[in-house]
């Protein structure tokens, strides 16, 4: 079987692509939009709806299968690509890379995602790119193995078959309170993400956000059954350093007077501050995490800004710079590095948190589900949208439906045997 044809289709985003340096500097927001002028390159407003682009192979069987490409919400910040613009990644793809794909073998799925992702005149394709078409030959791979896309991972990278369900966190946007109470009532595993990303949301010294903190355990235990006891985490965009200064132990300090208003859950704190470089973001985070762990804090710090690619979450990973590593997997780009960031997370006993980004779609949701259980990953990102109830019935569905499925597979294997 090969890839006879490519086509492309014009899409949207399930949120919308947002200037974080604008923000940070204070922009106001009026209603759901930011009033001011945009500063991160590529933004014509602070506030942009998020587009993507569907990439089909057109099988020797006649069967198509999709991919979708799209940038995260917060482009071209903390070292990220600039935000996806539709025009010149369909130009791209068009020129450069369904070329590659045609006579491609995609049962034969890294060496094609390899093939494929090869750099161009001497630079790396745009990571949303890598990141649909990689959807795409999964899905390819999948469909003609007669097999799930996990057992494609699995079978790929020589590991059994997964029996452990991937626990899922939720992320609230700015309608924390609703969706804090609609986590909690559907026993969402970690929440609520909280989208702390401005001073106003974080407070002066950080009041407001540990407010925040407490009322979330609070509410918890209000509506939750007793048994209840979910992962709250939150996604603080660097304020901690913001606000109270970039030194490791004054933000150490400040996570553990905030996990002590929380007794009995862990506490997951991402981003805590941004340092400005990759190198100085791993120098610093591991001196908190070193703090953290020599005071036996039930917090652990989740790095996301200057750590995107698979080379710079091995750096994290060997240099115990975090507890947890966001695979933000728009930002890793091919689908087999989002596999191998989550494997060499663990061969370093770190954590492994494959997110991506409210931007995304039920297409790369879906796939990204199948990575995250083949790889046995510690959490994943209920996704797309910034509500609760899509992205979790999305994600969840998909992992119920794959479990249902090796689980018949298995019973008809043993009764065959």
């Amino acid at each position: 079987m090969k890839i006879d044809d490519v086509i492309l289709a014009p899409g949207n985003g399930a949120f919308f692509y947002d200037d974080q340096a604008a923000i940070r500097q204070g922009a106001r927001q009026e209603g759901f939009i930011y009033v001011g002028e945009p500063i991160t390159p590529g933004f014509s407003s602070i506030r942009v709806p998020a587009s993507s682009l569907s990439i089909g192979l057109v099988l020797s069987d006649g069967a198509v299968v999709w991919g979708d490409m799209m940038g995260v919400q917060y482009s071209g910040a903390g070292g990220r690509d600039p935000v996806f613009d539709p025009g010149t990644i369909c130009d791209l793809t068009s020129r450069i890379v369904s070329p590659r794909l045609l006579d491609l073998d995609p049962t034969r799925y890294v060496e094609a995602c390899t093939k494929v992702c090869q750099p161009f005149e001497g630079e790396r394709l745009p990571l949303s790119i890598e990141y649909g078409v990689t959807q795409a030959l999964l899905s390819a791979a999948a469909h003609l193995c007669r097999k799930t896309m996990a057992e494609i991972i699995c079978s790929e990278f020589n590991l059994p078959l997964p029996r452990h369900i991937v626990p899922i966190y939720c992320q609230s946007g700015d309608a924390r309170d609703l969706n804090v109470d609609k986590m909690i009532l559907k026993g969402v595993n970690v929440l609520p993400h909280g989208l702390i990303n401005s001073r106003q949301k974080f407070g002066i010294n950080g009041g407001t956000f540990i407010d925040f903190v407490s009322w979330v355990a609070k509410r918890t235990r209000e509506l939750g059954p007793p048994d209840y006891h979910p992962v709250l985490h939150f996604d603080v965009y660097g304020w901690i350093g913001q606000e109270i200064g970039l030194q490791p132990q004054r933000i150490a300090d400040f996570i553990c007077n905030v996990a002590d208003t929380v007794p009995g859950f862990t506490l997951n704190i991402e981003s805590p501050a941004d340092f400005g470089s990759t190198q100085a973001q791993i120098e610093n985070y591991a001196q908190i995490v070193s703090i953290l762990d020599g005071r036996g804090s039930s917090a652990r710090i989740v790095v996301d800004e200057r750590c995107n690619t698979l080379e710079d979450i091995r750096l994290f990973a060997e240099a115990k710079a975090t507890h947890l590593v966001q695979i933000k997997t728009p930002d890793v780009g091919s689908l087999t590095d989002t596999a191998r960031a989550v494997l060499l997370c663990k061969s370093n006993n770190v954590g492994a948190y494959v997110g991506g980004s409210c931007t995304e779609t039920d297409l790369s949701a879906r796939a990204s589900v199948h990575v995250s259980v083949a790889t046995q990953a510690d959490m994943m990102l209920a996704k797309p949208g910034m509500g609760v109830d899509e992205g979790f019935s999305i994600v969840g569905n998909e992992q119920n439906r794959l479990f249902a499925m090796l689980d018949h597979r298995r019973a008809h294997t043993n009764s065959l045997s």
